[in-house]
């Protein structure tokens, strides 16, 4: 049983996940794609600070009385989803996904955590603070668009496509999880405008990422 509200635990074992998930996925990836060793050992830091993230989530949830395998189990399936359905081709496919793919998932929880007590709050701040990934993801994309302009297009598809499954997905986390998909309007639950607001905000920032990134006609 869990000391905690049901919507806390439902935020924590999805970022739980989530994170666990990310560290699995990056280091795959870099052992995979990466085209030189420096390159290789630069995503497995960031995937090294996903696990270190892990950790504290799963101690925390712990802290409140729950069973960290059985809060985070209700989103295995959806999360793992999501990994398959934008599985990287290649290593530039690979950094957008650690940034923009990461990144919007980022977004939702913040939004969840912006609802939830003040420890929590901070937790989900901490745990989901850049790590680095950013420099990384925006310093390699940048000078391969410098090298190879071509490749622009066919890598914002492929984040517009990584974006689309993370919003299905949520969606139905949300509709599966209740108290979950209370945590990410608050008290305005009933407001459409308080959720149109939070849909503008993840389209602010995932906009944002892709000027960063390079992809967008004015990047």
């Amino acid at each position: 049983m869990s000391d905690s509200s049901p919507g806390i635990v439902d935020l924590l074992g999805v970022l739980a996940y989530a994170e666990l998930t990310a560290f699995l996925r990056l280091a795959e990836d870099a052992a995979l794609f990466a085209p030189t060793l420096n390159d290789r050992a630069a995503l497995g830091d960031v995937a090294a600070t996903e696990y270190g993230h892990f950790r504290v989530l799963r101690d925390r949830i712990a802290s409140l009385g729950a069973d960290p395998e059985e809060a985070m189990a209700p989103f295995v399936e959806a999360i793992d989803a999501w990994h398959a359905q934008t599985r990287p081709k290649d290593w530039y496919e690979a950094l957008v996904k650690a940034y923009v793919g990461v990144g919007i998932a980022g977004d939702f929880y913040r939004e969840a955590a912006r609802h939830a007590d003040p420890s929590t709050t901070a937790l989900v701040d901490e745990v989901l603070a850049d790590g680095g990934r950013s420099e990384f993801a925006v310093e390699r994309m940048r000078a391969a668009l410098d090298a190879d302009p071509r490749l622009c297009g066919r890598l914002a598809l492929w984040a517009r496509r990584m974006v689309g499954e993370a919003l299905s997905q949520g969606q139905r986390l949300a509709a599966a999880r209740p108290h979950l998909a209370a945590l990410l309007v608050g008290e305005q639950g009933e407001d459409l405008a308080e959720i149109g607001r939070m849909f503008a905000r993840l389209t602010e920032e995932h906009g944002r990422r892709m000027t960063a990134l390079g992809l967008t006609p004015n990047g």
